[in-house]
């Protein structure tokens, strides 16, 4: 292949990739829209029961909110040509993003031993909602995991500088929509009971 073909191709998918990435977190937010609206129209059953979030959502809520910021600087540093400051910035993103993690299975297990279940003779509606809600939330935590070692990967490689910054660009987006999603079903299952 020649190299204008390599560079039309290049040009290509830089202008496409954006939109692409939008387009499928526009189908993801409509899920997670119609899963909340579901929820609130539930709330009216006769069996359902309040209960409060466990203390470890709110843990995990600021850490993911730390590691929103620590991606942002990570995609300013790099767009200053500041490897190493984007390399420590990405790296500080895992470890939140970790820490997130590790959070999120404490409330599961907070929830769990507090008597709310997914699914059985002991469960309740909204138990089920919370656990398969914030279940698929954290099944995206995961793939923003995958996605953002893949940009510790290609930015210890050399790949990303201030003139090719896209594939760190478009990692930052998917980390903060997860990170958003997060917030919004936090304070949806904080405040609508």
């Amino acid at each position: 292949m020649n190299n204008t073909l390599k560079e039309e191709l290049q040009a290509g998918k830089r202008k496409t990739a954006k939109p692409m990435l939008w387009t499928s977190l526009v189908s993801m937010t409509m899920m997670f829209a119609g899963l909340t609206s579901a929820y609130v129209v539930s709330r009216r059953r006769d069996d359902w029961v309040s209960f409060d979030l466990p203390p470890s959502f709110f843990y995990s809520s600021l850490l993911i909110l730390l590691s929103s910021i620590t991606f942002y600087l990570a995609v300013r540093f790099i767009k200053k040509d500041h490897v190493k400051a984007t390399s420590q910035m990405l790296l500080l993103t895992l470890a939140l993003g970790l820490g997130f993690g590790f959070f999120q299975f404490q409330g599961f297990q907070e929830l769990y031993y507090q008597g709310h279940v997914f699914a059985g003779a002991e469960s309740t509606v909204k138990s089920s909602f919370l656990y398969g809600i914030t279940g698929l939330h954290f099944l995206h935590a995961i793939a923003g995991l995958i996605v953002l070692l893949i940009v510790i990967y290609n930015n210890f490689k050399g790949k990303y500088s201030s003139s090719n910054s896209l594939g760190l660009e478009l990692g930052g987006i998917f980390w903060h929509f997860v990170d958003l999603l997060w917030i919004y079903l936090f304070f949806f299952f904080y405040f609508i009971r």
